[in-house]
């Protein structure tokens, strides 16, 4: 029941105000008039739908708060030019609108024009014939208002946007917590099953060549042995590559390394890329695999190793894809690898090229600077 009359304030409930708000200023309008007849003006007519007119304009203030602004302003000097000395109600209501939507310089700004043309009309109308005191104890009134709706509509705005922090905050909360649940799925799942699978892969092996090689036959149970564990042993590791990768993100491979040497340039340093090889063979597991080891590679470079220079260097031969990255950074062969990355970057590359059954080396270079070297198998079958 409370969502359908929320729903029903939502769509109807700035027309209410506006027509509240319209009615308000229409009667008070017609107390301070003579009764309307036949005699009645053109110009007091057009005080009337002045004030009509601002009050309904209230009705768009979500949608289009400057515009309704300027309406409810125009209205404003108009129906006081018109000989009606009401408050400007609507025009506050819009005040409070624009600055709850972020307006607030253009607020400010027509307010201040606002004050200028009020005085102004009202002395063409001959209002304000009652001396200089009335005039500006009236316009310190009208900025007292105006103050007041637009420090209620930033306050608004302000609390909607730390509540919009807030629930930012707690999604981004919940994502770290369920992508650091996913890698240590995937430590758990390397560390438990990877090993025990290559035992049982390598022994399987061993045995159908030993036999082959005495010249027995080999038995069906052995090869189908052999042949699921090769099945399991690519399995799994496409289960660790999909539980490391963010589903969120778009697949990245080789063709989109030369952008990450580009965004490496961006922070100050001088990047190069050579990329030798066919890369149409590539495995897409292999392929996402050299992308986030050079991207991996260059933010540490960009953010913690201070380098001029960088180089990347990506072989791709019929065997293995060979990827180094090297930097002439503060790192020394006396400085310890893991000051050189902090955190779990190292980590996080070491667990992907593991996966697909590759080698990682990361560490300072004697003369200066800091290398990482992968090589990742083409043949995950053997």
């Amino acid at each position: 029941m409370r969502t359908r009359t929320a729903g029903v304030w939502d769509r109807y409930g700035d027309w209410v105000i506006a027509a509240g708000v319209a009615a308000a200023l229409l009667v008070t309008g017609l107390a301070g008039l003579r009764p309307v007849t036949a005699t009645t003006t053109r110009l007091e007519l057009l005080g009337l739908g002045l004030l009509t007119a601002g009050g309904l304009a209230l009705a768009a203030r979500r949608r289009a708060p400057v515009a309704v602004l300027a309406v409810t302003g125009l209205c404003a000097v108009g129906h006081q030019a018109a000989g009606f000395d009401v408050p400007v109600v609507a025009y506050l209501f819009a005040v409070y609108a624009a600055v709850r939507a972020g307006y607030r310089t253009v607020t400010v700004v027509a307010s201040v024009v606002m004050l200028a043309a009020l005085p102004v009309a009202a002395l063409a109308s001959g209002l304000h014939d009652t001396g200089q005191a009335f005039a500006q104890a009236r316009g310190a009134l009208e900025i007292a208002w105006l103050v007041a709706a637009g420090a209620a509509g930033e306050a608004l705005r302000q609390a909607e946007r730390r509540a919009e922090e807030a629930e930012r905050t707690r999604e981004e909360t919940a994502r770290r917590r369920a992508d650091e649940e996913r890698l240590r799925i995937a430590r758990e799942l390397h560390d438990s099953l990877t090993h025990q699978i290559s035992v049982v892969k390598v022994q399987a092996e061993v045995a159908v060549h030993v036999a082959r090689k005495r010249g027995e036959e080999v038995p069906d149970s052995l090869l189908a042995i052999q042949q699921a564990g090769r099945e399991a042993s690519r399995e799994l590791r496409a289960t660790l590559e999909a539980l490391r990768d963010d589903d969120t993100a778009p697949p990245c491979g080789l063709d989109d390394v030369p952008d990450l040497v580009e965004g490496a340039r961006a922070f100050g340093v001088d990047a190069t890329l050579t990329i030798e090889g066919r890369r149409d063979d590539v495995p897409a597991a292999v392929d996402r695999t050299v992308y986030r080891i050079v991207q991996e590679a260059l933010t540490n470079v960009a953010r913690h190793a201070d380098a001029g220079t960088a180089s990347v260097r990506i072989d791709c031969r019929t065997d293995a894809v060979a990827i180094r990255v090297d930097d002439d950074g503060r790192a020394t062969s006396a400085t310890p690898a893991g000051v050189t990355a902090p955190g779990l970057g190292l980590l996080g590359m070491r667990e992907r090229v593991t996966a697909l059954g590759g080698r990682l080396r990361a560490g300072p270079r004697d003369g200066g600077g800091f290398t990482v070297h992968a090589e990742l198998p083409l043949d995950r079958s053997s």
